[in-house]
Parts: structure tokens; sequence; C-alpha cells
């Protein structure tokens, strides 16, 4: 009914009784980081079906209108017109109602269909990666790849300017360019790190043995990490799921590159590699785009939901604001807070466990983070909490993903 929506809606805010708390708890408690996924799958799902389907509408017209004379054309609008009106209500009232319940009760991660590489520009955003290759010598190395002439990788930026510089570029640098455009630049010393890595799901996984399956299992490397997760196969699957969290120390930037495998194990002789996708975990530590943890949508401190950034969201923002030369944030009273010229509103309130409220901050910091590429000069889209989607490759069948 309206008012229990009312109720729910009013519990995410953190507002409304004690009673609420109540009804909702068992709820609360059933859910898990998986629930967050599955509802995360069926709205990236819900999202490429409606794309689809506007891709096949726009097709179906064009092609309508192709093989129509101009009379005939008249004729058509209308007569397409009707269906795809329908179409559209369809659309609109049918997902309507589980999808509101859905909003309310589970929080969503971002599901990209595809590396979050591609989505954010390779994450050279200021760092460009430039292979360092063997020269040939001798005949041997004629068909060797350029892959196997890799000898090691350049990092860096390079800018050239006219002098005098034009106003642009000063206010693009938001600093005196003259001493140099490379300010705030991390330094160059080694830097460890813990690497946290999940692997989800495996999806059609290319068969590798007779029976038309494989006994798929992980393998991650990193520097001088190797890690095989060879007890923990999964039998006669193409589709497993394995729900699993590596941790691993490495230093960059000796250690960045992280290549994830997938293996076929087998009885008898060697586990052939299904395939491996390769990511350079180094370019996206040194992002603007803060592709380490991922930003998420809400900030509880208990359940399903909990914050897992070592940061909290008002600890980034002011990082960002003090590196960006960005004025604030300005925390005022009434739920606002101030970044640059901006004005940003939203709840002061949090539980804890016990269901005590508490001012807090972090709701307002979070609410600048996610809209960050608003804010001007500095501003960027950040990485929200994620999943995200790799093609497996395999070296012997080049440009195939398994």
């Amino acid at each position: 009914s309206e008012e229990e929506k009312e109720k729910k809606k009013k519990k995410k805010k953190g507002g409304g009784g004690g009673e609420e708390v109540e009804e909702e708890e068992p709820d609360e408690s059933m859910l898990d980081w998986w629930s967050k996924y599955f509802a995360s799958i069926e709205t990236m799902k819900e999202q490429l079906r409606q794309q689809e389907a506007a891709a096949a509408e726009a097709e179906e017209k064009e092609e309508m209108e192709i093989a129509e004379g101009s009379k005939g054309q008249a004729k058509n609008k209308e007569k397409s017109k009707t269906p795809k009106d329908d179409k559209k209500k369809k659309q609109q009232s049918a997902p309507e109602l589980p999808e509101k319940k859905n909003k309310q009760k589970i929080d969503e991660l971002k599901v990209f269909n595809k590396e979050l590489e591609a989505e954010f520009d390779n994450f050279e955003d200021w760092l460009h990666t430039f292979n360092l290759l063997r020269g040939k010598i001798g005949d041997n190395d004629d068909n060797a790849t350029e892959e196997e002439r890799i000898v090691g990788r350049f990092k860096g930026s390079m800018c050239v300017y006219k002098v005098p510089l034009p106003d642009d570029v000063t206010k693009e640098a938001g600093y005196d360019p003259n001493f140099g455009m490379f300010q705030g630049i991390p330094s160059n010393d080694p830097i460890n790190v813990l690497v946290r890595v999940y692997i989800v799901r495996a999806t059609d996984l290319h068969p590798a043995d007779i029976n038309g399956k494989a006994d798929p299992y992980i393998a991650i490397k990193l520097g001088k990490t190797d890690i095989k997760d060879k007890e923990n196969y999964i039998s006669k699957q193409l589709n497993p799921v394995f729900g699993k969290s590596f941790d691993i120390e490495a230093t960059f930037p000796m250690e960045s590159m992280l290549t994830v495998a997938v293996y076929d194990w087998d009885l008898v002789g060697t586990d052939d590699l299904i395939g491996e996708t390769k990511i350079d975990l180094e370019n996206r530590y040194y992002s603007k785009h803060r592709a380490t943890c991922g930003v998420s949508q809400t900030y509880s401190i208990h359940g399903y939901n909990t914050w897992r950034d070592p940061m909290k969201p008002s600890q980034i923002l002011s990082k960002l604001c003090k590196e960006g030369k960005v004025d604030g944030p300005h925390f005022g009273p009434g739920g606002r807070v101030k970044v640059a010229n901006r004005v940003f509103t939203g709840p002061t309130e949090i539980e804890d466990e016990n269901g005590q409220k508490k001012q807090t901050d972090e709701h307002l910091a979070l609410t600048v983070l996610r809209h960050w590429e608003d804010i001007p000069r500095a501003g960027c889209k950040l990485v929200p909490e994620h999943v995200e989607t790799r093609p497996l490759l395999n070296p012997d069948k080049p440009g195939i993903e398994q």
C-alpha cells in the first residue's frame, strides 16, 4: 500500500519511528552482497532489453520507410505509431511495480557488461602507457609477436604548449602553469598496496573437455605472487559461480599487472588455460576517476551494505578538493554542503545497529562524490561501486573470446 511505501521510504532516509524498524528487520538480515548483485543484474538486463527493443524498433521503422514509396510512407507512419505507443506504455507500466519495490528494499551496484577501462578511457586521463620493445635481431625474431618483444612499459605524459600560454590553459590548470604542467603528481617512490580481487563468476566458458564441459578453477598472478585455487575447481560447469576473494600485497610500480586466469582442471596431464585477462592496477590507482573501491550509492555502517572503502566519504571529498584546488567542502546547517560554487543537500542522520541515531556529514559528502563530474574544472566521473565483465583470452587463439 502507499502508506507502507512511504514508511519504507522514511526508513531509508533514516526518519520514521521505532515500529517500522521492527517490521523491516528480519528482511534486512536476510540480505547480503549477492542479493544486491542479483538485483543489479536484473536492472542491467532490463536496460539492455530496452536498448535492444529501441534499436529493433528503429530498424523496423527504417525498413518500412525504405520498403514503401512516399505515398505508403504516410500511411505507414500512422500504422506503426499505434503499436509503438502501445509498446511504450507496456514497457513503462509493467516493470514499474517490481522495480519500485526493489529500489526501496535493495541497494544496487553498477554492473558493467564490459571492462571498466572501456568505460573510463583506459584510465589514461593523465598517465599514458607505451610498450618498450626489444629490437629485432637475427631471423628468429622476425616472426616474434609484439607481445613477446615487450621488455618493459614506459608510463608518462607529454604536453607541448605555445608560449606565452593562452589564458584557457592557465584556467584549466587551476594554478600558474609556468611552473610546469605536472604539479601534484605522485612521487616516484615505490608504494605498498593491498589488492583485493573478487571473482564473482564466469559465463559461457569455452569447453575444454571431450564431454563438452570444463572443470574450471581460478589462477591469479601479480608480481611474485602466484595463486592457483586448484582444490576449489568446479566440476563439469561452463557457467561457474566462484564467489571468491583473494588478498595480495604488492608494490607499485614493480608489480602492477594483475593476471586473472581460468584453468581447466585435469586429473591426468597438465591443466589447460581456458583464458585470462590482464589488468593494469597502477593506472587505476593513479587515475582521477578513483578506480580503487568504487563509490557506493548510500553510506551505511552496518548490514549488507556496509561502506567498504578504507576512507569515509568526507575524507575522500576533502582529499579531492585539496588536490583539485577546489574551495570546500563547507558543511552548513540544514543538511547543506557547499563545494566550489555548488550547493548539495542530503540527510544528516545515520542509524547504528541498535537503531540509535547520530549526526553525520557522510551522506552529504557522498552526494557530492556521486555528482563530482558537475564540479567545474577539477570534476570528473568517479567510478561507482561495481562489478565489471572482462573477456577471457587465450594466446593460442588470438582475438577469440573464451
